[in-house]
């Protein structure tokens, strides 16, 4: 079951600075750069799904965990950590700490998901979706520091450090997403659009702490998501399709930024407004970078975010209750989303933004009255067989 504790343990990662010893156009937020990473991984994926050691499953919990020993080890500067993880027994002894740090907040969730969380840190070898994760965090490394190193041209480790992100990425350089991304640069455009959600701070007009960005609370849904979905026992299509629309949701928000609910809902017709003007962007300025094999997914976890959806013969079909697709549909072959869920848990991030911001000395109003209208609106409800109210409530 997931509990208050893992979930605030999670959101720990928007207090978490990077580079934070040079000199940064912007702060650099932990969870900001593994919700990048994972656009990254989602790109590289698709290019090496048919492999036989590559598993959608494990890449999206080894994206996970890498969060999660990221929370432990946040002291730990990168050229360290690298150097600790050259000796073997160096790093086993790290991971036990992590293990040891993790394990109150994970047992929970039962056993088999902490005994996936240790085999992942002790893993001795490299398959293709491990080899495909590093890529994707070397790569996401990589253009946040595209960011400072201008700032710093002749700053302190700055030659070293880009000499070493040019001998990481080489390791890399014969994946076929690899490939793809240095051929056509169309690509790279959109792991950029990707990452510029990062500039996009959520509650923009409120001064908070910490002040998440838009691509942050995203990864942030994203957990929340698959780990809820476990929970219900989803099916590994299900867990795939409600962990990367929680990654994409907000992606249109690049185009149009991030227009809070109350003034979508004080005009009549405002967001079904929004809504048009981000599908005619999306459609003339994003999905243009992409695969034409990527696109349907994309339209799903942008378009019809919040929809149940499954496919049945063929065609996709919208169900008007989250049950469902537990009851009948719960099977890779329909390929089921839960938007129902989805909003909820949406919802229950912005709640936890507005409670985290309030217990840190936030004194807007709108944070009370947002926290008061979120636990309303979920008091005794379920959804998909998750019981919102009353994780609203432990909070």
């Amino acid at each position: 079951m997931l509990r208050k504790s893992l979930i605030l343990k999670i959101f720990d990662g928007a207090y978490m600075q990077r580079w934070n010893d040079k000199l940064r156009p912007m702060e650099l937020i932990e969870l900001d750069k593994q919700a990048h990473k994972m656009v990254v991984a989602y790109f590289l994926g698709n290019f090496s799904s048919a492999e036989e050691d590559f598993s959608w499953m494990d890449l999206i919990e080894g994206g996970i965990f890498d969060l999660f020993q990221r929370l432990v080890i946040t002291d730990i500067k990168p050229p360290v950590f690298y150097k600790i993880k050259e000796d073997r027994e160096k790093y086993l002894r790290l991971n036990e700490f992590v293990v040891k740090e993790m394990e109150t907040f994970l047992t929970p969730l039962g056993d088999e998901f902490f005994n996936r969380f240790k085999k992942y840190l002790f893993r001795e070898e490299n398959n293709t979706t491990q080899r495909v994760l590093e890529a994707a965090h070397n790569y996401a490394s990589r253009w946040e520091f595209a960011l400072i190193e201008n700032l710093n041209p002749q700053g302190y480790e700055i030659e070293e450090i880009r000499e070493n992100f040019r001998e990481r990425l080489e390791k890399y350089s014969d994946l076929p997403g690899m490939i793809a991304l240095e051929k056509n640069s169309s690509f790279r455009s959109f792991i950029d659009l990707g990452g510029h959600l990062r500039f996009q701070a959520r509650w923009s007009h409120l001064h908070r702490i910490p002040r998440t960005s838009v691509l942050g609370h995203s990864l942030f849904v994203a957990i929340l998501a698959y780990l809820l979905t476990l929970e219900i026992g989803g099916c590994p299509r299900r867990r795939y399709n409600n962990f990367f629309t929680g990654l994409f949701h907000d992606l249109p928000e690049v185009l149009t930024r991030d227009i809070i609910s109350p003034i979508k809902r004080s005009i009549e017709g405002l967001d079904e407004l929004i809504k048009e003007i981000e599908v005619e962007q999306m459609e003339r300025d994003v999905y243009p970078l992409l695969p034409e094999s990527l696109l349907p997914e994309i339209r799903m976890y942008t378009h019809q975010e919040f929809s149940n959806l499954v496919t049945v013969k063929g065609k996709q079909k919208m169900l008007k209750k989250a049950d469902e697709i537990s009851q009948k549909y719960n099977e890779n072959r329909f390929n089921p989303r839960d938007g129902e869920l989805l909003r909820a848990i949406d919802r229950l991030a912005a709640f936890i933004e507005a409670r985290v911001a309030l217990e840190n000395g936030g004194v807007s109003p709108e944070f009370q009255e947002a926290t008061i209208a979120i636990k309303k609106s979920y008091s005794g409800r379920k959804i998909a067989g998750i019981n919102f109210g009353e994780i609203i409530a432990d909070f």
